[in-house]
């Protein structure tokens, strides 16, 4: 007997029990489905966290309070940070400060979760560009003038089909003059990334956060290389203006973006892996599944494998017929999942948008065909072993 015809055998013992076949193949279906989903959320999970954190620059570090008493942030400190001599490789430093604050125009309220005061450096700084209109000057933040930058959320909450340029918005009681809108950023689907606004350091501490410690100090570096280099400048000149000896711990601490987005990077290999091998489970799961339908169609047609042996069918084809069958019911099921889980990503889960990972579509299609090797072998091996005289007296 040829391949092909082993193959159209095990192809008629599929149909002759369609539902069965159906409910196996849906067993893989899903495992194969939840493998390769559950990997594509924590690669998208993974990739808007990293895309939140490349936007902060991954040439910037961000130095905060550790709130100890005396370990205050102020804008002496931040001064000091800009020094040609103990720290030649800073580029830029900006001070801030935030709040979060209610902003009004014309009988309309928007609760903004992120109102920044800063100096015009930390546009720049925090990989943070206007879309339309203009950043404010260092002219501004000098003289304090009421003027500010919003993010996309809030002009579409307040300003639906009007330019915000220059209208006037009330914050904390003050008019505010709209000078520019931040071009559109990337959001975890946790937090949004365009509920915010940016106005002059002096301007935001008279109106809304008085004129205590600053929330923190963004440090932009010359370029990526002298992250590192900066990281040590700045700790030694905060030691120095905070007199920490040797011993002390320090009373601040600070974020380097390039070594977050390492550490990110890791967590988030471990989470994916995490996730697969968890949907992995339901692959064995199908695997036991195609056993025991298997055994049944082994017992259920033993007098059809009697007849066959009888008339002079090797061992061996009836062992391929079975492997065939049991290996189709996972390459059917395996197919079909990978088309649901290339449907399922289209949608946002969890708030995330899944990102399908190529190799987990490989893996998870080799895996149920492995599957279906492994889990028909026994059942196979069973109807190979059968003698004919046996299988023709079975009732």
């Amino acid at each position: 007997m040829t391949f092909s015809e082993v193959v159209r055998f095990a192809l008629r013992g599929l149909s002759a029990n369609k539902l069965r076949s159906s409910l196996t193949m849906l067993g893989i279906l899903i495992g194969v489905a939840a493998v390769i989903l559950l990997v594509a959320v924590g690669n998208g999970s993974a990739r808007a966290i990293s895309d939140r954190i490349e936007a902060l620059g991954t040439n910037t570090i961000t130095v905060l309070s550790t709130s100890r008493a005396g370990s205050a942030l102020t804008e002496k400190m931040a001064g000091a940070l800009v020094d040609p001599v103990l720290a030649p490789d800073v580029k830029s430093v900006s001070p801030v400060v935030s709040s979060s604050a209610t902003v009004t125009y014309e009988g309309s309220d928007h609760e903004v979760s992120t109102f920044v005061g800063a100096t015009p450096s930390w546009f720049t700084a925090s990989n943070t560009p206007v879309g339309r209109g203009a950043a404010f000057t260092a002219d501004d933040e000098a003289q304090g003038r009421r003027v500010v930058v919003i993010g996309q959320t809030v002009a579409e909450e307040l300003f639906a089909g009007v330019d915000p340029i220059d209208k006037q918005v009330t914050v904390g009681g003050a008019l505010f003059t709209v000078v520019g809108v931040l071009d559109q950023k990337s959001s975890t689907g946790f937090q949004d990334a365009n509920d915010t606004a940016v106005a002059p350091l002096t301007a935001v501490r008279q109106v809304l956060t008085g004129y205590g410690p600053l929330t923190s100090i963004l440090v932009e570096a010359a370029g990526p290389a002298k992250v590192d280099a900066v990281q040590s400048q700045v700790s030694a000149i905060l030691d120095q203006q905070l007199d920490v000896g040797g011993n002390t711990s320090t009373p601040y601490r600070i974020q380097n973006a390039s070594q977050l987005l390492e550490t990110q990077t890791e967590t988030a290999d471990t989470f994916t892996t995490l996730l697969g091998a968890v949907a992995a489970i339901s692959l064995l799961v199908g695997g036991i599944g195609i056993t025991n339908i298997m055994l049944v169609t082994v017992t259920e047609r033993t007098r059809e494998i009697g007849i066959r042996k009888a008339l002079g069918a090797p061992r061996r084809t009836i062992l391929t017929q079975f492997l065939i069958e049991a290996t189709l019911l996972s390459v059917i099921g395996g197919a079909l999942g990978v088309v649901a889980a290339l449907i399922g990503s289209s949608f946002v889960i969890v708030g995330v948008q899944p990102v399908i990972v190529p190799s987990s579509v490989a893996l998870a299609l080799s895996v149920s065909i492995a599957i279906g090797l492994f889990f028909g072998g026994l059942p196979a091996a069973r109807a190979a072993r059968l003698r004919p005289i046996d299988a023709l007296r079975y009732e």
